[in-house]
Formats: C-alpha cells, sequence, structure tokens
C-alpha cells in the first residue's frame, strides 16, 4: 500500500472517531424499551408495551460572579448551574379486552407523552461580608457590618404534556 492511500485511510479513521465520540455529547434522551414478554409467556396474558426515553442532563456554564461597588464578596458567591435536557417520548399501550361487553370489540389504551424540553437552575448563595471596604473616615480601617447571607431559588421550566387514547376495532 502507498503512502497517500495510508494517510488518506489514517485521515478517514480520524474523522470517523471525532464524529463517533461526538455523537454521545449531542444525544438529549436514550430510547429505552421495557422487555415484557417474559410476563407474556409466563402467566398467559397480554402485557402493556412500554417504550420510553432516558434523559441524559448536560450542565452549562455556571453564572460568572459579579463585584459591586461597596462589597468585599462577590455576587453571588456560589453560582447556580443550569442543567438542560430533553424528556423523551413515552409510549404506553395496553389491550384493553371486551370494550363494549362483546369478545369481538378487544380495543388498546394507550398514554402518549411527546419529547419536551426541561431546564433546572440549582440554587445560589448570597453572602455579605462583615467588614466593609476600607474607609478614609476611619484612618482605613474597615467598618463592620451586619452579617448577609441569601439563597437565590431553584428554578424549573419545562412543559410536559400528555395525551390519553382509546381505540377500538371497525
Amino acid at each position: 500500500m502507498k503512502m497517500t492511500a495510508r494517510g488518506s485511510i489514517a485521515a478517514l479513521m480520524t474523522c470517523m472517531a471525532a464524529a463517533g465520540a461526538a455523537t454521545p455529547a449531542v444525544a438529549q434522551s436514550v430510547p429505552v424499551g421495557v422487555p415484557l414478554d417474559a410476563v407474556k409467556t409466563t402467566l398467559g396474558v397480554d402485557t402493556p408495551r412500554v417504550g420510553t426515553g432516558v434523559p441524559v442532563p448536560v450542565a452549562g456554564a455556571p453564572e460568572a460572579p459579579r463585584f459591586h461597588k461597596g462589597n468585599m464578596l462577590p455576587t453571588p458567591l456560589l453560582p447556580s448551574v443550569p442543567l438542560g435536557t430533553e424528556l423523551g417520548s413515552t409510549l404506553v399501550t395496553s389491550p384493553v379486552p371486551n370494550l363494549l361487553g362483546k369478545p369481538e370489540t378487544d380495543g388498546e389504551g394507550s398514554v402518549e407523552a411527546p419529547a419536551t424540553n426541561l431546564l433546572a437552575r440549582t440554587p445560589g448563595l448570597v453572602a455579605g461580608g462583615l467588614l466593609t471596604m476600607p474607609d478614609a473616615s476611619n484612618s482605613g480601617v474597615p467598618n463592620l457590618t451586619a452579617p448577609e447571607l441569601g439563597l437565590t431559588a431553584p428554578e424549573l421550566t419545562g412543559a410536559p404534556s400528555a395525551l390519553l387514547g382509546l381505540t377500538t376495532p371497525r
């Protein structure tokens, strides 16, 4: 094999490895099917079918601390961290026997929740020191102040929804 062919193959393999390594970071949820076939074969009853997505949380950049005039400590002292994920779509279907009182009217019930984005933000800590900035009127000695301590509220933002369905044969 020539050196140019080897170089081309090496470049191709490097690109494929980079694409494969980048794929898990893009995934917001991992689809999962719940296996219930063993229940059906063991008990001899129709079982529901369940398919869902497991969320993969992705941490964002924390909020940058800001310094304000007259304060020795930054605000917030402990920044809040955003976490984003996608709640995967979920579908649960189950057979409904004798829907209208007759065996030939067996139907199927379903609950479906479409995929939705969810954003959470951790609480942060805001603190004020016991001392002020150096005071020129007090010979450069800082003054005492009352301590300040507070938490920023955590946030959870999203709009999950669900659809309930029932089908009968025609």
